[in-house]
């Protein structure tokens, strides 16, 4: 069953304080969201866009630990290092670390956990380990995190796993070869630093990726003794017991950094970034940071409201996270250590997520970050040979599908971003939908104009559907530069998906290599690649169907028109999955029909009602959403976030508009959820959002206006938005047909 929430006394205390002339936005932001049910989020203290997320573990071993920790668990493995947030796969959580005092409660150093004293804010967290007599605080800077742990009893010790990551899928035998070589040494009795090359990102025993992961543990006391305490002869990174002479009631202040390149350039990070010791002045800073990323949009409304805003805006600014060292040296998808001209090489790209909403988010909320994103994907682009798909840790993850890079880069590009190279940036788009690489088949895809299941044995109708939109964003570019043949064969190629458009059910419906359709054909079956296979990626031909937000003109046409496609839509969200489902299903959630808001093929299609000129069911759909699957409370998501992009989507529709295909300019004007938003926009401008008469009753848009003016297209484009301007909307309680 999905739990109740429990929010602890300190936070209650700030929430409370921030509610009070709003002087502070953190406190609306609750880490602890989304860390219960399938969210797969963590409470770990982050700084906006860091490399560093230092944060407790409960868990290893399972899909529900993909960020290492599940509020439910009442034990705490330890504090590792660095987070995923909302993903589907597990990694990171390096470097565990376990304080104790006098005598460990358990002979692994694991501890129950003092649930009421846990606390947690952008930038911080803490908590009481009563089994192990410690109590644990961490903050952190962009690339070093920094511990306080105050001992209750004598004998001040600490355990450290350099081993630990997080391991999904394969048990304990994975987690013991997941380092496949290590080096450890001693600098000075407060100094420690070591390097290693892991493995990790499985999927059914295939490890996607090896990382090189290079640290520097620094304490404010010498070490008294350290003990070896390795005890598995398969394991190659050390285990390591350091005990401290500080009295009950004393501290002790850990800092960790890590680097892509080189344990130097970890040790580097602390020596540069943190010089000091006053964890105060840490956490001050990383909160400040926080409360200026969330001062981006300055909202009105009821608490529950502010806290799921402004948790939202936290859960999207904790990743991308910049890989560069404070010497600007990072290690490329190659291998090959290089260095970044502004500093900044970022990872933990979720490209098969963020392109529908996180990326335009950043567009409007956070434009200086637009290019530096951009040049990341095109320097990978360099190292690889295609732009990247799903990167961690600046390697390769080839985690799901499409080439969805192409419109992050494609939508800078067309809103002329600065700081961006457009010629190579078509040239890297370019080449990565005509050139092979890995799940990318271009010779099959062309030969065909579709992905035959005969020959693309998993997703072949899910590969072509979004193919079908990289190509159509990389269609816009090349008409933008000029490039006319590139422009029809992109265009052209854009509408493979057509190809498998059922005519009988009018579903997208697998074909093989002769064209002959898939048969038997179950429309409500739901696939998943890595435990089942079939043809539609975490999802069926109901919610795939709609997956064509570059061709909706045709799409209704091909339904039968209007009403008809009205029609269609009207059972994707009332139809019940009569099929069993076969293999993990696990991120096929939030249903509503066969609409599934816990996966991202879905997020868009809400809005086709309007794009029908049916605004009020748009309008009823995203309440809904609003009411049953955004909650301030532990359990409060209803799917992973996946880096964001679940928040990215509450958001946009808060503010009453929605990017449904994220390279024409416009948005897609639906209901808004907030009475006023503002956001604040580069040189002191200001876009404002009024929702006039908003209310529980009063759900529907009676009209709209900008500046003073009607808006009869339920559309307005981005540049009007960053040019500074109102968006008004009339609220009412009757349907406006």
């Amino acid at each position: 069953m999905r739990i109740t929430s429990i929010i602890s006394v300190a936070v209650s205390a700030v929430l409370a304080l921030s509610c009070s002339g709003d002087k502070s936005l953190v406190g609306y932001a609750n880490p602890f969201v989304g860390t219960a049910y399938t969210g797969h989020t963590t409470p770990a203290a982050a700084y906006p866009f860091g490399s560093m997320q230092p944060g407790p573990q409960t868990g290893n071993l399972d899909w529900e630990h993909c960020s290492g920790y599940v509020c439910e668990d009442t034990l705490m493995w330890g504090f590792t290092q660095n987070k995923l947030s909302g993903t589907g796969v597990g990694d990171l959580c390096d470097i565990l670390m376990m304080p104790f005092s006098g005598t460990p409660e358990r002979e692994d150093y694991k501890s129950t956990i003092d649930k009421e004293s846990e606390t947690a804010v952008p930038g911080f967290y803490g908590v009481s380990l009563p089994g192990n007599g410690v109590k644990a605080a961490m903050t952190c800077s962009p690339h070093v995190a920094l511990y306080e742990f105050t001992f209750d009893k004598e004998g001040a010790s600490l355990y450290v796993d350099y081993q630990n990551a997080i391991v999904a899928t394969g048990g304990y035998e994975r987690f013991q070869k997941r380092v496949l070589s290590s080096e450890y040494e001693c600098v000075d009795p407060t100094t420690f630093k070591g390097d290693m090359r892991t493995t990790g990102w499985e999927d059914k025993g295939v490890n996607y990726i090896e990382r090189d992961v290079h640290y520097a543990v620094v304490f404010d006391h010498p070490v008294k003794t350290e003990i070896d305490v390795q005890d598995d002869p398969l394991m190659k990174a050390p285990r390591r017991l350091y005990t401290f002479d500080i009295a009950p009631g004393g501290k002790l202040l850990v800092k960790v950094s890590m680097s892509s390149v080189s344990s130097d350039n970890a040790l580097e990070n602390i020596e540069k970034e943190m010089p000091g010791w006053d964890f105060g002045d840490v956490r001050s800073k990383a909160e400040a940071a926080w409360e200026d990323v969330l001062r981006k949009v300055e909202i009105k409304g009821t608490k529950e409201q502010k806290e799921n805003f402004y948790t939202s805006m936290y859960h999207l600014f904790f990743q991308p996270n910049n890989l560069a060292d404070v010497n600007g040296e990072y290690r490329g998808a190659d291998d090959q250590v290089r260095k970044a001209a502004d500093g900044s090489y970022y990872s933990t790209l979720s490209l098969w997520d963020t392109f529908r909403a996180a990326h335009p988010l950043y567009t409007v909320v956070a434009p200086e970050m637009v290019a530096p994103l951009v040049n990341t994907m095109l320097d990978q682009c360099d190292a690889q040979g295609f732009l990247p798909i799903w990167p961690l840790w600046s390697q390769e993850s080839y985690c799901m599908i499409g080439n969805h890079a192409v419109p992050v880069v494609v939508e800078a590009c067309l809103k002329d971003f600065p700081g961006i190279d457009q010629e190579r940036a078509y040239a890297a788009v370019r080449k990565t939908l005509t050139e092979n690489h890995k799940n990318s088949y271009w010779d099959i895809y062309g030969q065909y104009g579709y992905y035959p299941f005969d020959l693309v044995k998993v997703e072949s109708v899910s590969r072509t559907m979004e193919c079908g939109y990289d190509d159509h964003c990389a269609a816009l570019l090349a008409k933008k530069l000029g490039k006319d043949e590139d422009y029809e064969f992109f265009m052209n190629r854009s509408h493979n998906y057509r190809n498998l458009l059922d005519p009988e059910s009018l579903l997208v419906r697998g074909r093989d290599s002769k064209g002959n359709w898939r048969t038997p054909f179950d429309k409500f079956q739901i696939s998943h690649a890595s435990t089942h296979g079939g043809d539609y990626t975490e999802g069926n031909a109901w919610q795939y169907t709609f997956h064509m937000q570059q061709d909706f003109d045709w799409m209704v046409e091909a339904e039968g028109g209007t009403e008809a496609f009205a029609t269609k839509l009207d059972s994707l969200f009332v139809l019940t999955d009569t099929s069993e489902a076969e293999g993990f299903t696990g991120d096929v959630t939030g249903l509503i029909g066969q609409y599934a808001h816990g996966n991202e093929p879905s997020h868009h299609v809400i809005y086709f009602y309007t794009m029908l000129g049916k605004p009020w069911k748009t309008a009823e759909l995203v309440r809904k959403v609003f009411d049953d699957f955004y909650k301030p409370v532990r359990d409060g998501l209803c799917g992973n976030d996946d880096c964001g992009q679940m928040s990215a989507w509450y958001i946009f529709s808060a503010l009453g508009f929605y990017p449904v295909n994220t390279v024409s300019g416009d948005f897609v004007i639906g209901a808004p959820q907030i009475p006023e938003a503002v956001v604040n926009l580069p040189g002191g401008k200001k876009f404002t959002m009024k929702a006039k008469g908003l209310s529980e009753g009063n759900k529907y848009v009676k009209g709209v206006k900008i500046d003073g003016k009607p808006v009869t297209d339920w559309k307005i484009s981005y540049d009007r938005i960053m040019s500074g301007c109102t968006l008004e909307f009339e609220m009412g309680p009757d349907k406006n047909i």
